[in-house]
């Protein structure tokens, strides 16, 4: 929930609390000007003052954030304490009786003032009030209890058990109910307020479509062989930077290269493996493979290249540090879904595929090379190659790796194409070759 929203539900509580208390001193109001007995106008208006300021206090502590367990706590002892104050004319205040003398003005402002709390929807307060104002009323009827005795008109259990202690009880099993219904609120709140960090935890590292796969522990996110696009992302002379870099320029260069490819990357589907240090491994087709992972895969890169030459430009400009990144793309089966790690689980991808896509953005580097794509992704794309001077190296020898593959690539200078949304909408163009085709450069 963003602040502005939750800001807007306190004040909705507070605007229906403030109903509540009005139509408790409204209650309270009508029945004195329509005449009590001397000594209940006395304690009605009391009552109708000090619940009137105790709002008041009250709604302003709240605007101004002033939540401390021990002040909203007195807040209520005070309501309690005011319908005892409201019981004590016709309970005690009145001449001993054997007649039910609770009138209809005491019980309706014990029920609002409960309700009131209840609107809190906080089961310590309400547990509070409803312990103080029982505590208070059943005992006011147990001294009643005892006077009657005293007369020797009335036996004990006639003293004690009759209406009034109904009435109590009556009120005791409401409170119950709103306890309830309040320890179900605060469950159902805290619930939800966990999941929605640990959404946003996982918010960090997947796009919204995968979250409630790992929320509900889906299949898909079982340990298995998938056809996926793995991409790296590094910065280059990131080292070197991070020598001279102090802390705070370091973790600020670092955060913004990271939300920006994060942000990219969500856009086009694919999903962050993980960050290490200023490298990003990325993964399309995981947990659920598309027909075009390849494309949208291509297409992010070809984004990326873009975001963040800008990036370096804008940093150029403002006098930080101009650091470009090299990206490799491959497409290839892998090992993927949750593993478990002992400790904790990570939702990964090992294999061939991964140490491939690592190979070709460090290819990038003695390339001079933005991108540097594979022919599996080649291959795999739905639509042809977007147009753009692609620099081709067949038959590239990898250290680790027995067979050799092809790659494209986009020099520096190269500025990709413009078209990402739909990859491949423009007709195939490779390139000239470079030098060296039957190559090992790694």
């Amino acid at each position: 929930m963003s602040p502005d929203k939750y800001k807007g539900c306190i004040i909705s509580r507070q605007f229906r609390t403030a109903i509540i208390r009005f139509s408790a001193v409204a209650t309270l109001s009508t029945n004195l000007l329509l005449g009590s007995h001397k000594g209940e106008a006395v304690i009605y208006a009391v009552v109708i003052i000090t619940y009137s300021l105790s709002g008041i206090a009250s709604v302003t502590t709240e605007r101004l954030q002033r939540k401390h367990d021990w002040l909203r706590s007195g807040f209520v002892m005070v309501d309690a304490l005011l319908v005892a104050a409201v019981l004590y004319p016709h309970i005690l205040g009145s001449p001993i009786t054997d007649n039910h003398s609770l009138n209809t003005t005491a019980l309706v402002v014990a029920f609002i003032m409960l309700n009131n709390v209840s609107l809190k929807k906080e089961r310590r307060l309400l547990l509070i009030f409803s312990a103080a104002s029982l505590s208070l009323w059943i005992g006011m009827l147990a001294v009643s209890a005892a006077r009657h005795i005293g007369t020797g008109k009335t036996a004990l259990f006639d003293a004690l058990f009759n209406q009034d202690l109904g009435l109590a009880i009556s009120f005791g099993f409401t409170a119950l109910a709103n306890y309830v219904l309040a320890n179900d609120h605060e469950r159902t709140r805290d619930a939800a307020l966990k999941a929605n960090m640990r959404r946003a935890n996982l918010s960090r590292f997947f796009s919204p479509h995968v979250i409630g796969d790992l929320q509900e522990r889906s299949p898909a996110l079982e340990l298995k062989r998938r056809e996926v696009a793995v991409m790296f992302i590094d910065l280059r002379d990131f080292t070197s930077f991070a020598e001279t870099a102090s802390p705070s320029q370091l973790a600020s260069t670092l955060a913004e290269y990271r939300n920006i490819v994060s942000e990219v990357v969500f856009k086009y589907g694919g999903n962050i493996d993980k960050f290490v240090g200023d490298g990003v491994m990325a993964v399309f087709g995981q947990p659920l493979r598309q027909a075009e992972d390849a494309d949208r895969a291509l297409a992010c890169a070809l984004r990326l290249v873009h975001t963040l030459s800008e990036w370096r430009e804008k940093s150029d400009h403002d006098g930080h540090p101009a650091l470009s990144a090299g990206i490799g793309l491959h497409y290839g089966a892998v090992v993927g879904g949750v593993l478990d790690s002992g400790r904790h689980l990570e939702l990964t991808v090992i294999g061939d595929t991964v140490n491939v896509a690592q190979r070709l953005e460090s290819l990038s580097k003695p390339l001079r090379a933005s991108l540097v794509v594979s022919a599996g992704i080649v291959e795999q794309l739905k639509r042809p190659l977007p147009e753009a001077n692609w620099l081709t190296r067949r038959a590239v020898s990898m250290r680790g790796r027995r067979l050799p593959i092809d790659i494209w690539y986009l020099p520096y200078t190269e500025r990709p194409p413009t078209i990402y949304s739909s990859p491949g909408s423009l007709r195939t163009t490779l390139g000239r070759e470079g030098d060296d085709c039957n190559s090992s450069l790694i």
